[in-house]
Formats: C-alpha cells, sequence, structure tokens
C-alpha cells in the first residue's frame, strides 16, 4: 500500500512538472535568463572537453546554455517539455551550430546505453525532478567513467533559519517547478561519482555548482 502511494505520489508530481513549464516555456527566459546564467556559463567553463567530446545536457530546457558549449563536441540535450524544446530548437537554428542533437526524454529513464557521454551537465534539473535519486543515477550510468558530471541547483541552505523559511515555501515553490528543500547530499552521496568541488553562482551565491568525477 505505501508502494502504491509514493508511486501515485510520484505520478502526480510528474504531471505537474510537466503542465508547469509547458506553461513557464513562453516567459522562462525572461525570468530566470538574467539570474541563472551566470551558473550555467561558470558550469560550462568547467568541462575539460575537448574536440569529439560527447555531452549530455539533463534539461536543456530552453537551449539557453547551446551557445556556451566549445565548438567541435558533439552535444545532446534533453529535456521532458515539448514546449521547451520548441524554443531551443528555435534558438539552435538561429545559432546555425551543427552537432546538437535535442531529444524529448524522461530524465528518470534516459534512453542511452552505459557510459554512452564523456561528460553530463545538470544545470537546474535536480529539484524539478519527481525523484532525484534515480536521475542522478542515470546520470551516473550514462557517464564514462573517467568523466565529469556538473550539478548546478539551489540545495537546502545550511543556515538553520533560512532552511526552516525554505522548507515552509517549498510547497508553494513546487506550483512553479521547483523545490526549495532538496538536501546537497542527493548530489553529493552517489555510488560511482566522486564530488570534486563545490561553488557558489549566481545571485547571492544562493545556488551551488558541484563538480563530480565518475569512478
Amino acid at each position: 500500500m505505501e508502494r502504491s502511494r509514493t508511486a501515485d505520489r510520484v505520478a502526480v508530481d510528474h504531471q505537474r512538472t510537466q503542465r508547469v513549464y509547458s506553461v513557464l516555456a513562453r516567459v522562462y527566459d525572461g525570468f530566470f535568463d538574467w539570474a541563472l546564467t551566470p551558473g550555467r556559463r561558470l558550469a560550462v567553463s568547467r568541462l575539460p572537453a575537448r574536440p569529439g567530446d560527447r555531452i549530455l545536457e539533463v534539461g536543456v530546457g530552453t537551449g539557453l546554455s547551446l551557445p556556451l558549449y566549445p565548438d567541435g563536441c558533439e552535444v545532446t540535450g534533453i529535456d521532458i517539455s515539448e514546449p521547451m524544446l520548441d524554443r531551443a530548437r528555435a534558438r539552435l537554428d538561429a545559432l546555425g551550430r551543427e552537432g546538437v542533437v535535442l531529444r524529448r526524454m524522461d530524465a528518470h529513464e534516459l534512453k542511452f546505453p552505459d557510459a554512452s557521454f564523456d561528460h553530463v551537465v545538470a544545470p537546474y534539473v535536480i529539484s524539478v525532478v519527481a525523484e532525484p535519486e534515480k536521475v542522478m543515477r542515470e546520470i551516473r550510468r550514462v557517464c564514462r567513467p573517467g568523466g565529469t558530471v556538473l550539478v548546478v541547483n539551489h540545495f537546502l541552505s545550511e543556515n538553520f533559519l533560512l532552511a526552516a523559511a525554505e522548507r515552509v515555501l517549498t510547497p508553494a515553490s513546487q506550483w512553479i517547478g521547483f523545490r526549495m528543500d532538496l538536501p546537497v547530499r542527493i548530489a553529493l552521496e552517489v555510488p560511482g561519482l566522486t564530488p570534486q568541488a563545490m561553488e557558489r553562482v549566481n545571485l547571492f551565491g544562493l545556488w551551488r555548482l558541484l563538480t563530480l568525477h565518475r569512478d
């Protein structure tokens, strides 16, 4: 019975996420680009990418990161929201860039073989998905041994008062597509991924960039 209730809750969260981002697609860039782009830029700059490397972006959204990737790399971007992907495709057409593939896909079940990518970038997606632990395991699976995983996200504050406020606000924040109370251990304590660095990014340092090594 408990497993059934959990599955039902996950399904509801999943459907809500798709609905929310279908609506947000039209205004996402205007609302979030200015606040979140510094974290995207720093994340891509931390990639030890070489020509020919295969890069996966989980949660590509409207494609704001696409102009940042180095030339010569093979970039695949996935997202669950078709309206967001439509914006990403339009941006890609305007860039005139080759070597980029965009696919609609659920991050909980990545349709790629093991070790398909040299690097995986997950910008602002771990606090959006219904089962972040499962998504992190999928990210680890598709990244080759020796590869790099970069996660940019807001995590629950280490300050007691801020953390209490974030927990209170999370039910409301989920209605606009993300949760504020996700503990950082979700991304740091993934078997097979070794943390290498953690940096604060964006406005007031409220987001964190995690660099992880695929063992």
